[in-house]
């Protein structure tokens, strides 16, 4: 039986694997990278050990020094969390061969499903709703060419080895296709070590659905309900919802029926996510299977009242499920992704150190995290910092709770995406009162909301606002007064500051638009642009931004590929 799990993953799902197995009453080790070295999921284990550098390549996808960990530090398990090297067969096998126990799917049904184009395979086999695509993943930007001439636009084109929304590019006109492929082959091999890519046609304005599985070694594979996880960015998902609303019975029987056919035609052990596209003519299609823990299995957890951790812990130690027939759905949970986003900055990711963090309680509010006030939050990974989930009785009430809960959220010292929450639970299109009208585009291409950039630390014309408070006849009043002066009333009164001189920035000179790592330039010093020409592409927190030039002239670049940016930073000129 498992006595010591090593958690080979950071944040928040560290920490939910860590209180798992604490009451699974086995013991936990976690790793951390430089920047993590005082983050939360350290402290949550019973023992963690460094992984030094800053890169995820360097750390939380390097299998020999995790290999290394688990020796020293005497783990018999691994539990690999979700993204990094979860769906990675080549890591189950090493962990295998080290003699460890794996925590997840066996090693081949982490290929046959994972592999997105094998997993194709067998949804045809066992008769699972699909789109046009190809057979094997495409080796060439002209093979991707070849391929939207014969099947049209809009083309996906999706790492064949990842998920959650990397390495995955959607060409809407014919002269960007090999720019978006070279560009998912990229995310691909950064976020999973491997770039191949395969190709299909893409529904338009869809909504996403998906399936959560467990199954165990003694033949039972039950679907556990489906979740609606429409409300995406840039394919990376916001909101996520339990069951999923406005599905006909025939639908969500189609649904379970295809996810657990998938499943028990590969075989499949532990936790693992079905997902389908829902088309606006009611056409569902397979789209993948995550071989993994999803990071929005709370809402599955709190509306059928199963801990899918602990269950994947139990599957491990070759015990049965501790259920044969999946619990009747009681309620219904949404959960709303935290990440240090601006929406008023075009949801650019903004590191940083948190300076307030304060998360709500109360009836029906989970709240899963992996930071706290203090924290810093690393540019080398990825955004979330906290998963908040509101459960209620019925839509409507998990809808009332979300609302009460997001404003009761307050966090600072870098941007999130709370603003854009608050703004969609009240939004008709996701409240429902005509059936559910968003789909997997409308925030980029529907949502009416707009937002103001949040306040940056290097900009003094948006300086944040200290905290204080007077009293007028006994009622207590709040003040808020810029960074640089002193308050010098209530018990928020802080010395002044000098607020932090702006760059001066001239006409043509190019900024970086955030803080990361620059990818490549598009042009090159001495080159001619246009305006509005894309210039150089920048990574932060695994996701690619291009910078477009803001006038047309002579490119000089201030900035090599690989250097690492901060928010403000002059890349470039353009001088006419």
């Amino acid at each position: 039986m498992i006595a010591k799990v090593l958690i080979a993953n950071r944040g928040e799902v560290a920490v939910r694997i860590a209180r798992a197995c604490r009451d699974y009453g086995v013991r936990s080790v976690a790793v951390y990278a430089d920047p993590d070295a005082d983050a939360l999921h350290v402290r949550a284990a019973d023992e963690a050990w460094a992984l030094p550098g800053t890169r995820p390549a360097d750390t939380y996808l390097a299998i020999d020094r995790l290999l290394a960990v688990a020796r020293q530090s005497g783990a018999d398990a691994v539990h690999p969390g979700y993204g990094f090297l979860s769906e990675r067969a080549e890591f189950a096998r090493a962990v295998l061969a080290a003699g460890l126990t794996w925590i997840g799917p066996r090693p081949e049904t982490i290929e046959a499903l994972g592999d997105k184009v094998a997993a194709r395979r067998i949804a045809l086999q066992v008769g699972a709703p699909l789109v046009a695509g190809t057979a094997e993943p495409v080796g060439s930007a002209d093979e991707v060419l070849a391929f939207a001439r014969r099947h049209g636009l809009p083309l996906a084109i999706k790492a064949a080895y990842g998920g959650g929304g990397r390495g995955l590019k959607v060409a809407w006109q014919m002269d960007e296709v090999v720019e978006l492929y070279a560009s998912a082959v990229r995310e691909a091999t950064a976020a999973f070590g491997r770039g191949e890519c395969f190709l299909e046609q893409f529904l338009d304005r869809p909504r996403h659905i998906e399936a959560q599985v467990i199954a165990d070694r003694h033949g039972h594979v039950v679907v556990l309900g489906t979740r609606d996880c429409s409300l995406q960015r840039r394919h990376q998902k916001l909101v996520e919802e339990a069951p999923a609303p406005f599905l006909s019975d025939a639908q969500r029987a189609q649904v379970h029926q295809a996810a657990r056919d998938i499943c028990a035609a590969a075989g499949y052990e532990s936790a693992g996510t079905v997902e389908f596209l829902l088309g606006q003519s009611g056409q569902i299609s397979f789209l993948e299977v995550n071989t993994r823990l999803q990071v929005e299995h709370p809402v599955t957890e709190e509306t059928s009242g199963v801990d899918l951790v602990l269950e994947q812990l139990r599957v491990a130690d070759g015990l049965p499920l501790s259920f044969t027939q999946a619990p009747p759905v009681r309620g219904h949970s949404f959960e709303f992704r935290l990440n240090a986003e601006d929406p008023g900055r075009g949801y650019l990711p903004t590191p940083g150190r948190i300076t307030r963090f304060d998360l709500p309680a109360g009836p029906g509010v989970r709240v899963d995290t992996g930071f706290a006030a203090g924290s810093t939050v690393p540019g080398s990974f990825d955004s979330l910092l906290a998963k908040l989930i509101v459960t209620g009785a019925t839509r409507a009430q998990a809808l009332a709770r979300a609302r009460r809960a997001l404003a009761e959220c307050r966090i600072e010292g870098v941007a999130s995406v709370l603003p854009f929450h608050r703004a969609v639970v009240d939004d008709p299109a996701f409240v429902g009162a005509d059936g559910l009208q968003v789909h997997t585009r409308w925030i980029e291409t529907e949502q009416q909301a707009s937002f103001e950039p949040a306040p940056r630390a290097d900009d003094p014309d948006h300086a944040p606002l200290l905290r204080s408070f007077i009293e007028v006849d006994g009622r207590r009043l709040s003040l808020g007064l810029p960074a640089g002066l002193a308050l010098g009333v209530g018990a928020a009164a802080a010395p002044a500051a000098p607020p932090s001189a702006a760059p001066t920035a001239e006409a043509g000179d190019v900024l970086a638009p955030l803080t990361g790592s620059l990818v490549r330039w598009h042009r090159q010093t001495g080159e001619p642009v246009a305006a509005g020409e894309a210039i150089v592409t920048l990574e932060a927190m695994k996701m690619e931004t291009v910078v477009s030039a803001p006038c047309a002239g002579t490119l000089e670049c201030l900035a090599a590929p690989g250097d690492m940016l901060t928010a403000g930073q002059r890349l470039a000129r353009v001088r006419g």
